[in-house]
């Protein structure tokens, strides 16, 4: 089955979930009506479904690869990049000064989730860019911003971001890449790069790096590290720049993606931002990158979902009860596992348009509230989106049996190539710390705000379970508000899932008021309800348990006694 874009689910959600006509009521983003957005959005659809759903399966059976020297991708890459930036899709959310189309980052999620959906192998590239390019419109001068944004808007450059080295992966304070001042006021970069996404390409004119080095007098730590924008290729003359593609990794999944170990020999950079200030400018990539990366896990989960749903829809095997489809949809079983997956996809969804909403809303009125509601709420929505890529892949596995562990069917590829979601741009757990550290620094303010604006009104079936979970997840945050931040890391995974639980369910709770008492979405606000809201209970209790039982294991109790005599 072929993926289609669940235009009616964002419509749905950006209406009366996220609440999107706050952002469009903005001067800001003015012209972002209802008209206009439903008119990206169909038009992406089209895209998605014609143009790059076709790459899912050649992306994984002919690999990105290393040929002398020149990375070569997939057939059809090339052509589906030229006509993602030929339509402007890589300036979505740009500013207009960039070239871009100025549209709300909401818009762009529901875009990147459809490219996900479609083929998540390609659609890392265009992520990258759209990350790139803001990092540079927030940090780099105008000379910077003239020779980049352009060219990178334009689909002519390809944006990366380079942080991880063989020994420095999410400690990226230990990094050793050196930048070296150059007469004319740009840099020289020496240093290897590792684990890099679509670090090279055979189909754009140039690929530009944001790398971060170190100055010759950088202090020690994350307070040394400086960003750099250093070109596959000198911008002037178009002669190689020291930038070195030394491999590609063989990789679990997202075979069509080149993640590439790139060496740096003396190359040409120019610092974006202040000296010693790049992570703060890295950082605003990232964050970018982690609301992209949490949507890639939707629409994963999504194309996912509807691939075993077909299968259930037309696969019979024994008697299913009366009045039921004679298929295997039919069996209780079977429904509660796509029940169970359509009521995590729309959780999931809604939370990271509601992230991409704040986001908006900070951009557009400069209240710092809104920028501290899209900070609590990006960790939530890159590790539960990525968390439900992973886990809806796998049931949807299960739906279809021992077909889906054939890779004719390909079922297996989404959850091999969704997997590594939950690792990059910082993995869940590194999400959950940044929760319970930094986004709690501010005494849980910005958290409890954010648990106080959820609308708890409705049928008291749904509303009422809402309200005590929320009223649990308010006494853990109080708890972990009252624990030292350097005893807060055991409880920082069970803490986020409990907040994305909680936001879940307003989620489905404000479908069901929207769509009143007889719809499908009442009946999928239920199942979440009964089925999947009760684990907040746990959750909140694992919050506040301290860390005195993880302390007591030590590595050899870890070991569970292999090699020990009886």
């Amino acid at each position: 089955m072929s993926y289609r874009a669940p235009l009616g689910d964002f419509t749905f959600v950006l209406r009366h979930v996220a609440e999107f006509a706050a952002v469009a009521a903005t001067p800001r983003f003015a012209e972002a009506t209802e008209e206009t957005v439903q008119a990206v959005l169909a038009e992406a659809a089209r895209l998605t479904e014609e143009e790059i759903a076709p790459l899912q399966r050649p992306g994984d059976r002919h690999p990105a690869r290393l040929e002398n020297g020149v990375v070569r991708t997939p057939p059809g890459f090339a052509e589906a990049w030229r006509t993602v930036a030929e339509g402007g899709w890589l300036g979505l959310a740009a500013q207009p000064a960039s070239g871009g189309m100025g549209l709300p980052m909401a818009v762009a999620t529901c875009v990147n989730e459809m490219m996900a959906g479609a083929c998540l192998s390609f659609q890392i590239g265009p992520l990258l860019s759209q990350g790139q390019i803001e990092a540079l419109e927030h940090h780099a001068d105008d000379r910077l911003k003239a020779l980049a944004l352009p060219r990178l808007v334009s689909g002519a450059w390809s944006g990366t971001m380079n942080l991880t080295e063989p020994q420095a992966g999410s400690d990226v304070g230990a990094l050793t890449t050196r930048a070296e001042p150059a007469p004319d006021g740009s840099f020289r970069l020496t240093g290897q790069k590792i684990y890099i996404s679509w670090g090279d390409n055979d189909f754009t004119a140039n690929v530009s790096h944001l790398v971060l080095a170190r100055l010759p007098d950088a202090p020690p730590g994350a307070r040394g590290i400086s960003l750099f924008l250093v070109p596959r290729h000198h911008p002037g003359t178009g002669a190689p720049n020291g930038v070195r593609t030394l491999g590609l990794e063989h990789k679990l999944g997202l075979h069509g993606s080149p993640t590439a170990t790139l060496a740096y020999e003396g190359a040409t950079g120019w610092i974006v931002g202040a000296p010693h200030g790049g992570l703060r400018a890295m950082f605003t990539m990232m964050n970018n990158a982690r609301l992209g990366v949490g949507v890639q896990g939707v629409g994963v989960a999504e194309a996912a979902l509807q691939q075993a749903l077909a299968h259930a829809a037309a696969r019979v095997q024994g008697p299913t009860p009366p009045g039921r489809e004679a298929a295997i949809l039919g069996h209780s079983d079977v429904r509660r596992m796509l029940a169970v997956m359509r009521a995590e996809v729309f959780a999931a969804r809604s939370i990271a348009l509601m992230t991409a909403v704040a986001t908006d809303m900070a951009t557009a009125t400069g209240d710092p509230a809104w920028a501290a509601r899209a900070g609590v709420l990006t960790p939530v929505a890159k590790a539960f989106g990525t968390d439900t890529g992973v886990a809806v892949a796998g049931m949807a596995m299960q739906v279809q049996g021992g077909a889906a562990y054939v890779e004719d069917t390909g079922a297996a590829q989404y959850l091999r190539d969704v997997r590594v979601t939950t690792i990059y741009e910082g993995t869940n757990g590194i999400q959950a710390m940044d929760l319970v550290g930094r986004k709690l620094a501010d005494g849980g303010a910005a958290l409890r705000a954010l648990l106080a604006s959820l609308d708890l009104s409705g049928p008291a079936a749904l509303a009422a379970p809402l309200a005590g979970a929320v009223a649990a997840v308010g006494e853990a945050t109080e708890a972990l508000c009252a624990t030292a931040p350097e005893g807060r890391g055991a409880g920082a995974a069970a803490c986020l899932r409990a907040v994305a639980r909680v936001l879940g369910g307003a989620a489905h709770l404000a479908a069901a008021r929207a769509e009143g008492r007889a719809g499908p979405r009442s009946a999928l606000a239920a199942v979440y309800m009964r089925r999947l809201l009760p684990e907040t209970a746990a959750l909140c209790a694992e919050a506040m348990a301290g860390e005195d039982d993880l302390a007591a294991l030590d590595a050899a109790a870890l070991s569970g006694g292999v090699g020990a005599a009886a």
